[in-house]
């Protein structure tokens, strides 16, 4: 295990952006969000929670899928070179890094979707490990080890030093070109840090969220629950769940004419929480704001467990307790269908 100096890890990030495209969570506008570091930035790892996951750097909010140009009666097709620059992605947190998982399940299977093949190809991944989570995380109902999360890396973090460890062939390469600015040992620290992080998610007020009612019953029997119009009667369909949320996948495909001679086709985020999402032109299957909440958590709880052995298509970063305007999240649904009443 190698050990970096708190007070120069601004060495440690010029050192590796120098060499190779470094994103990780910066400061922006009095929030921390993923951005490309550069020289001068203002590295924003004391925070638990970027607004938004590193998802966006695989499956942007929109994505130029190609371009089609025309000259006289000849039409050609220019799709986007595939050939992702390799990068390093740093920070990322266990709950997030489980969400690759979930899209990975999506993204990479047949047919496979080579924009997002191309970018998770490219990506060395370092997680950071959390030291202070918050009332709103509730990983470890995924089997998620907040403090030991995976990654090409693995650091740890306290008042005085950034602890590395390297797990994969891409994590050792990347390791041998920061091993001069660093020293040896940080196993001892490492552990009590783990130790005290353990203790506190065992006392979140979510960390023991009981799921097994969506495991043991039917689709149709959740499906059917009753309870599903009172929980959706105060959503506002703004769909902030849905872009928070690491593992939402769900995306439109449009079009439209950058020059006289050019049409652009990209793709770009959608929400299952959207009156006109999946729309067509008979109409739409979901017609009412119940059908479309209930949609987004039959889909989390049911519906992707049911095609992947049981993997949730949700990781407890809480991102969606602490965004929705209405507190109408997951951990609500939970409780509710699980039959414990709900705040």
């Amino acid at each position: 295990m190698l050990k970096f100096k708190i007070d120069k890890l601004n060495e440690l990030f010029d050192t590796i952006s120098a060499e190779t495209p470094l994103a990780m969570p910066l400061e922006k506008a009095g929030e921390a969000d993923y951005g490309r570091y550069e020289k001068g930035a203002k590295p924003a790892l004391g925070v638990l929670k970027t607004v938004k996951s590193p998802k966006d750097l695989f499956f942007p909010q929109s994505e130029t899928l190609m371009k089609f140009k025309t000259e006289g009666k000849n039409l050609a097709v220019e799709a986007p070179d595939e050939n992702v620059t390799p990068f390093v992605l740093f920070g990322v947190k266990a709950c997030d890094y489980k969400a690759f998982e979930v899209l990975d399940r999506v993204f990479l299977a047949d047919p496979v979707d080579t924009y997002y093949q191309s970018k998770r190809n490219a990506a060395t991944i370092v997680t950071l490990a959390c030291s202070k989570p918050e009332e709103s995380c509730f990983c470890k109902v995924f089997g998620i080890d907040a403090a030991a999360p995976l990654g090409d890396v693995t650091t740890w973090m306290d008042e005085t030093y950034l602890y590395w460890q390297a797990n994969t062939n891409k994590g050792e390469s990347l390791t041998e070109k920061v091993r001069a600015l660093a020293e040896e040992g940080g196993e001892d620290a490492v552990a009590k840090q783990q130790k005290a992080t353990r203790e506190i998610i065992d006392k979140l007020p979510f960390s023991h969220l009981d799921l097994s009612y969506f495991k043991e019953n039917g689709t149709k029997e959740i499906f059917d629950r009753p309870e599903w119009k009172e929980l959706s009667e105060a959503c506002l369909a703004c769909g902030t769940c849905t872009f928070v949320c690491p593992t939402c996948q769900c995306f439109d495909i449009r079009e439209f004419r950058s020059a006289k001679n050019e049409v652009i086709r990209y793709r770009c985020w959608d929400s299952c929480m959207y009156s006109d999402f999946t729309q067509m032109a008979g109409g739409n299957n979901r017609t009412t704001q119940m059908q479309r909440y209930r949609q987004r958590f039959m889909h989390k709880l049911v519906y992707y467990p049911e095609n992947n052995g049981g993997l949730f298509s949700c990781v407890g970063c809480g991102r969606c307790v602490n965004k929705c305007p209405q507190k109408l999240n997951i951990v609500k649904v939970a409780k509710a269908l699980g039959g414990k009443k709900h705040d």
